[in-house]
């Protein structure tokens, strides 16, 4: 049974980015091919396999579960393409639903450049450079540049929760790693390993991430 609060808003275009390996991972995308470099963890070195270029399908699905997704995709990370220069961060959100756990960042108008990866521990804080301890067995990165909770003029567009411990299947904690010179950066804690998926969804604009169960 699904347990995320209903969305807010109204359906609108959903594109598919992709998705990324995470150890042990089975399913694959149509359009893009698996990787053989699992996600990084503390026993492991890091993967040198370059990133998978993004994929796009549309898709008439926007609310929240989205329905008739595409399969969870395996590769090391995911370049997402900006369509705005500035993006401004106006929620952030966790839920679970039946087969995975879904993160949402939302935006006032358009979606910032972004890479999603893999990485390994120690990971540290966005502009302190200290050291961050985030709870989960393997890690996923989300770097979002030219983005951010604060607007240029100094006003707050996000003023709400920047540490998640929802204890789902999968997603243990989901913790903001820093908010600096336009640079927004988000740890997921994950809970053993299993693949996920990135789309993008219009109206309004969000950044969301799928971790299978």
């Amino acid at each position: 049974m699904t347990r995320m609060q209903p969305s807010r808003h109204a359906p609108g275009a959903l594109v598919l980015i992709g998705g990324i390996i995470l150890a042990g991972c089975s399913g694959t995308s149509p359009s893009v091919a698996p990787s053989s470099s699992p996600l990084p963890s503390p026993s492991v070195e890091p993967s040198t396999t370059a990133s998978a270029p993004a994929s796009v399908e549309p898709s008439a699905a926007a609310s929240e579960p989205t329905e008739s997704l595409p399969a969870f995709a395996c590769v090391p990370s995911v370049p997402v393409t900006a369509t705005t220069n500035r993006a401004q961060i106006t929620d952030v959100r966790v839920g679970t639903h039946e087969g995975y756990d879904r993160v949402v960042f939302e935006f006032a108008s358009g979606i910032p450049d972004a890479v999603i990866a893999g990485v390994l521990p120690p990971l540290y804080e966005d502009g302190s450079g200290l050291e961050m301890n985030v709870a989960g067995s393997a890690f996923l990165s989300v770097t979002m540049h030219g983005a951010s909770k604060v607007s240029p003029e100094g006003g707050v567009t996000y003023s709400g929760a920047t540490n998640f411990a929802p204890g789902f299947d999968r997603l243990v904690q989901l913790i903001e790693g820093g908010d600096f010179e336009a640079v927004s950066t988000w740890y997921l804690g994950l809970d053993g390993a299993g693949c996920y998926r990135v789309l993008t969804l219009a109206s309004p604009s969000r950044l969301v991430i799928d971790i299978e169960h």
